[in-house]
């Protein structure tokens, strides 16, 4: 078995393809050793120093890592993992229960939906969900807002990637208004410790602007005297 890598936008993601099927449908992301418990790959990906979420494609696995820890030691551990489990044919979930758990449901068209929101979930199962899969991501439909608003949540290779807002107004948005005239916008949906990551950061980069600040006052008023 050879097993490929693409790049990510994300630096700390990477797509591993190992030249068989992952998902038959649909796709799947672990972000937790107890989430993972449901598939005997996930499991043991999450075994490897530095690993901290796990996603699987229709014919790839999207392995994320810490910023402590190089690709050039977790690697090798990935990729012999991947080139075990694939080998022995194991089952990827536990149970078939497990793994209609993990499929995401959320553009299932349902006899509740509105026109509009049927619309945007085909919009984004059949355009969307294929463009980001080739980056190692995939999206996740949270809803439609009474002010036009379509909700969505990034996942795999796309989470906490700088480009994902990016991603979101100048991909998405636009194509969700062009094709349905009742959306307004598109937005996204952050996990709790996504929110606390961006605001530790944004608190972070404020420090770092007044140090800098400071110190350039600091110069002028060196430089005049």
């Amino acid at each position: 078995m050879f097993i490929q890598t693409e790049t990510t936008p994300n630096e700390d993601s990477l797509k591993f393809i190992p030249g068989v099927e992952v998902m038959s449908a649909g796709s799947a992301e672990f972000l937790d050793t107890r989430s993972a418990l449901a598939s005997p790959l996930a499991i043991r990906l999450f075994g490897i120093e530095g690993v901290k979420a796990v996603f699987y494609g229709p014919d790839f696995v999207t392995v994320s890592k810490d910023s402590e820890n190089p690709w050039a030691v977790i690697k090798p551990e990935v990729y012999s993992t991947l080139m075990e489990f694939f080998t022995s044919q194991q089952p990827l979930f536990r149970s078939e229960e497990d793994r209609e758990n993990a499929g995401p449901q959320d553009t299932k068209i349902l006899d509740t939906d509105s026109e509009t929101v049927a619309m945007i979930k085909e919009l984004l199962d059949t355009r969307v969900r294929p463009a980001i899969m080739e980056d190692g991501g995939d999206i996740e439909y949270r809803g439609f807002s009474d002010e036009g608003i379509v909700k969505l949540k990034l996942k795999g290779s796309c989470r906490g990637c700088d480009s994902s807002a990016v991603t979101l107004k100048t991909g998405i948005e636009r194509m969700l208004m062009h094709y349905v005239p009742e959306v307004q916008g598109v937005e996204q949906v952050l996990d709790q410790e996504e929110e606390i990551a961006l605001d530790e950061f944004s608190k972070f980069e404020e420090r770092l602007a007044k140090k800098q600040k400071k110190e350039k006052t600091g110069m002028e008023q060196y430089m005049s005297v």
